[in-house]
Formats: structure tokens, C-alpha cells, sequence
């Protein structure tokens, strides 16, 4: 009797606890079932433009892979370091802002921070203006158009329309940088350029030896009052293409005369007004415009001390000749920095799928394999009749910007080649990044850099020139990211160990 009660108090024990875990505790929780669907991918951004336009800038997202991946396509970053990149970006005329100022406020807003704004938008980082009038600025003028230092200041055309739009632009992105060049020296500053008589036009002409302390004062007087508007002067250059004598606003500078004004006025004048601002020289074409007087402009003006050390670097455009002639620059001066400062597109030129790759190939993969900071092209906008462009001999009447937006009504937008090269790289390679070592797969047709940015996430740039897709396994410190490189096409990824 006693062993049948035992053994019924431990078949009750039994049953007791079936029934307990069969329920759930007061304190468990039964997760949801998972929709997978909805998970986020975590892993690396990838966008994608394709030069038949099928993908513009397309945004996807990759999954992470393994970093012991035996791919034979994997490239792996290595140790080695580069040069810092500034950025990248377009040039703000005031024709650019004359268009912008006529789109409504929101829409105005709207396309400013999809341009600049660091988080939400492409980031674009650095761009150009000019110092005084240009093809477009609607009118020709310099910041002292009356004879006499003390009559500098603030001409209507700038203040009306340049300014205000620089003020919209740093309140999204307050580290914006800017290259400031002039098209011409104030017209009672020059003279002939083979004699000494005074040469009071916009077009042409050289610089007077008496006036070279007023034009040190006049780019000092600018920098100082653009900084007071809260705008980063990141760099100047003293005369935009200056072998040029046929542009509708110019001046011309041998390389003797850009020599001895920065040495005896620029340089000083900006060491005593404790100015950081950058001086890059030259500022124009590959090929020098065909004159050999001035091939190796640059480092020609290097080769002088005295100059030299007031001087960062050069500035180049691409009318003439090949980026080829970077690497003669680089290996003379390799502590001297490069920048590109002007390419543009026109019906001359223009198809979207030629200009997309053979531009994203020479004026940024290949300034910046060559040691280059950063790359700015001509005007972020003009309007489907090319403009509004100055009427003067000289000017381009056949140039598209970047982005083209309808005079009819302000509000239609297209988007040309030279705003994906810009968004590609200024999407994925922040200010400050640095270019760093790669080793690995390399394919005939496709090229790619990688940078590490200041936050850092790593950023890659592809371009592929093949009629056939290419695979790669780039493959950081922590993560491997798998990606396909359609054919024909540039791919940008970003993402952080």
C-alpha cells in the first residue's frame, strides 16, 4: 500500500510538470513569427549608373560576405596610402544662380540639398566661382571696375544672385569649399602684352607690373569679405586660363609674369593678412595651348624658390591635350598638389554615354590616380537655351551644365553625364578620405580606386568601359562585399567595418 501511494505521488509529480511545460511562464515571451522580407540587408551601398540609362544612380544595398573569401575575383585594401581628396563638385556662376533663383523656394531647397547635403544628398564638397564676370555672368565686370584700389566692393550681379545663393548652399553644408578665379584682371590694371600701353578691355592683355600690389589687395579685399559672408575660400588660382588672350573676359600670364606677381605680391600680401588660403597656379589646358614657351608652366614657377613656397599646387582643364601629362608633373613636383578645376559639355562634344565614362575615366580616375585632391567641372546649371550666357564675343553659346532646367517654367530638371561623375564620387568619397592600396583581381576595361574616409568607412569607384559585366569581391578589414559591375557603367560602394 505504501509503495502504491509512493508511486502515484510521483506520477502526479510527473503529469504535474507535462502540464508546466506545455504553458508558457508568466515571464517567457514568444517571439513573432519573422518576415524575412522585411529585414533589412546590412552591408554595403551600392549605386549604379549605366550609360544606356537604364540605372541612373541606382541605390541597392549588397550583404556582407566573408573576409576569408578565395574568390578570384577578390581585391583586398592593403596598407598603402595616398593623397586627401577635398571633394568634388561644379562650378557656381551666377548664371547657375540666376536659374536657381528662379525655381520656387521648396523645389530651390530641395535640389540644393540633394546636391550638397552630407547625409541625405550626394555631399558635394567643392566647387568653383568666379572672381567677377565670366561667359556666365550675364554681364563682364571685376570687383573694382573704377580706377583705384579703395573703389573695390561688391558689384550688383554678385550680390543679386551669387551671394544669396551661397548663403542657401552653406546653410545645408556649412564645409563647403570654394575655389575662387577670376576671368580678368580689372580692365585699368592691364596692358598690351607686347608693350607697355595701356589696354583697357575685357578681352586680352597682361597685367601691369605697377598694378601687381592693387591686384594682391584685390583677391585679398575678396577672400576677406567672402569670409565674412561665411564662406570657406579654400583656393585661389590667379587667372583662369591664362594663355587664353580670346575668352569674352580674360588676361594674359606667361608663366614669368604668374612667377614674379605671386612672388613679389600675392605671396606676401597674403602671408600678412594671415590668409590660409590656397594658391594653385596655372588653371588651363594639358597641352599648354600648343605654345612651347609654356610648356611645364607649373613647374617652371616651381623651379623658382621664392615663388614656390607660397604656392600649393596647380589646377588644369582638359581642352587640349591628355591627363597623361599629370604624371610629368607629378614625377617633377611630387610634393605640389593637383587639382582639376574645368571641363564642360556642349553640343560639341556631347553624347551621355561617351561623356559619362570617357569623363569619369580622365578627369577623375585619372587626376585623382595621379595624386589629385579634387575635381570641379563648369556650371551646375544652365537652362535648355544654354544659358543665360554673357553676349560677348568669346562666350559659349553651345554649353550644357550639368543639370538642365526648362525657362518655361523653372521647374523641369535633366540631368546631364557630368552630375552622375559628381555623384558617384562625392557620394561615397567624404572630405578628407584618403586613396589607399589595393591588391587583387584587375581586369582589362574596368578600373576602381579605394579611399578610407575620416569616419572610417571605406569608399570604392568602379568604372567599366567593357561590353560585358564583371564581377568583384572587395574586401576590407572585417567584410567582404560582393558586387556585379554591368557592363558599360560606373559603381560606387560605401560602407564601414
Amino acid at each position: 500500500m505504501v509503495m502504491k501511494n509512493f508511486l502515484l505521488s510521483i506520477l502526479g509529480i510527473i503529469l504535474t510538470c507535462c502540464s508546466s511545460c506545455g504553458k508558457k511562464s508568466d515571464n517567457s515571451v514568444t517571439p513573432d513569427p519573422v518576415d524575412t522580407s522585411k529585414v533589412p540587408v546590412v552591408g554595403a551601398k551600392m549605386y549604379v549608373t549605366k550609360a544606356d540609362k537604364s540605372q541612373l544612380f541606382k541605390e541597392t544595398t549588397v550583404a556582407y560576405g566573408s573576409t576569408s573569401s578565395m574568390s578570384p575575383y577578390a581585391v583586398r585594401f592593403t596598407t598603402d596610402t595616398y593623397q586627401t581628396v577635398e571633394g568634388f563638385g561644379a562650378a557656381i556662376t551666377p548664371s547657375t544662380c540666376y536659374n536657381l533663383l528662379k525655381m520656387k523656394q521648396a523645389d530651390r531647397t530641395a535640389f540644393l540639398k540633394n546636391i550638397f547635403d552630407p547625409k541625405d544628398g550626394l555631399g558635394s564638397s567643392l566647387i568653383r566661382v568666379c572672381i567677377g564676370g565670366s561667359d556666365f555672368s550675364i554681364e563682364r565686370y571685376t570687383w573694382c571696375d573704377t580706377e583705384g584700389i579703395e573703389h573695390f566692393g561688391v558689384p550688383t550681379i554678385d550680390s543679386q544672385y551669387l551671394i544669396p545663393i551661397l548663403k542657401e548652399i552653406y546653410a545645408i553644408n556649412p564645409d563647403v569649399q570654394i575655389i575662387g578665379s577670376p576671368w580678368s584682371a580689372p580692365r585699368w590694371m592691364k596692358r598690351n602684352v607686347n608693350d607697355s600701353a595701356n589696354h583697357y578691355e575685357w578681352t586680352g592683355g597682361t597685367l601691369k607690373e605697377s598694378c601687381y600690389q592693387d591686384y594682391a589687395a584685390y583677391f585679398v579685399k575678396w577672400i576677406q569679405y567672402m569670409q565674412s559672408q561665411g564662406f570657406n575660400i579654400y583656393a585661389i588660382t590667379p587667372q583662369n586660363e591664362p594663355l587664353n588672350a580670346g575668352n569674352c573676359m580674360s588676361t594674359v600670364f606667361y608663366w614669368t609674369t604668374e612667377r614674379d606677381f605671386i612672388k613679389q605680391a600675392l605671396g606676401p600680401a597674403f602671408q600678412k593678412a594671415g590668409l590660409k588660403t590656397k594658391i594653385l597656379v596655372f588653371d588651363h589646358n594639358y597641352n599648354y595651348d600648343d605654345q612651347a614657351s609654356q610648356k611645364n608652366y607649373p613647374l617652371n614657377i616651381y623651379a623658382d624658390a621664392e615663388a614656390s613656397k607660397y604656392i600649393a599646387g596647380s589646377a588644369w582643364h582638359n581642352y587640349g591635350g591628355s591627363v597623361s601629362e599629370l604624371d610629368n608633373i607629378v614625377a617633377k613636383a611630387p610634393d605640389k598638389e593637383i587639382y582639376f578645376t574645368e571641363a564642360s559639355i556642349g553640343t560639341w562634344n556631347y553624347s551621355f554615354d561617351g561623356c559619362l565614362l570617357n569623363d569619369f575615366r580622365d578627369l577623375f580616375l585619372g587626376t585623382l590616380s595621379r595624386n589629385g585632391k579634387g575635381v570641379t567641372l563648369w556650371n551646375l546649371v544652365l537652362d535648355d537655351k544654354k544659358g543665360p550666357y554673357t553676349e560677348a564675343p568669346g562666350s559659349c553659346s553651345t554649353c550644357y551644365g550639368a543639370v538642365t532646367i526648362a525657362s518655361a517654367n523653372y521647374t523641369s530638371l535633366d540631368y546631364y553625364s557630368q552630375y552622375y561623375d559628381i555623384a558617384h564620387c562625392s557620394k561615397v568619397i567624404r572630405p578628407g578620405a584618403v586613396r589607399i592600396g589595393t591588391k587583387g583581381y584587375e581586369v582589362s576595361g574596368v578600373t576602381y580606386q579605394a579611399y578610407k574616409n575620416v569616419d572610417g568607412s571605406y569608399g570604392v569607384v568602379i568604372l567599366n568601359e567593357n561590353d560585358a559585366s564583371q564581377q568583384f569581391v572587395f574586401i576590407s578589414a572585417k567584410h567582404s562585399v560582393k558586387c556585379n559591375v554591368p557592363a558599360k557603367s560606373i559603381v560606387s560602394l560605401k560602407w564601414t567595418d
